[in-house]
């Protein structure tokens, strides 16, 4: 693909803040990194994926009002983690990020966890007590 060719679909789906890398001939026939701004097949499968991800974190934030979960659930996912990537972070054994996932064994978290937790999803532990 030439520097020209590059596509450069933008749909904003990523703010404007970050760009694709592809690799491209210029001119003389090196390659070059190019940014691309998105190409419409990506930006499909993105669009997608967001709307998955949103609609997981509506029904997280919907099994924590009823009481089925605890807010670290909601922050964990929002921030793309699974429980072994939070308790890796935390420097825990999984089954101790399961059970803090429980409202009642999170209600029961010093302030200690609480802001390690809140370190770890960029929070503070204000936000994560009082999660709505």
């Amino acid at each position: 693909m030439k520097k020209n060719e590059v596509p450069q679909d933008d749909e904003n789906l990523l703010e404007g803040k970050f760009g694709k890398v592809n690799y491209a001939l210029d001119d003389q026939g090196n390659y070059i990194q190019v940014t691309s701004k998105g190409w419409e097949p990506e930006n499909i499968a993105l669009k997608q994926a967001w709307q998955e991800i949103n609609s997981e974190l509506e029904d997280i934030h919907n099994k924590i009002k009823t009481g089925a979960l605890s807010p670290i659930a909601y922050f964990m996912n929002k921030n793309m983690m699974d429980i072994n990537i939070l308790a890796s972070a935390l420097n825990k054994w999984q089954w101790q990020v399961k059970r803090h996932l429980k409202p009642d064994h999170f209600k029961s978290l010093d302030q200690d966890m609480l802001a390690k937790y809140a370190k770890v999803f960029n929070i503070t532990i204000d936000e994560l007590k009082n999660f709505k």
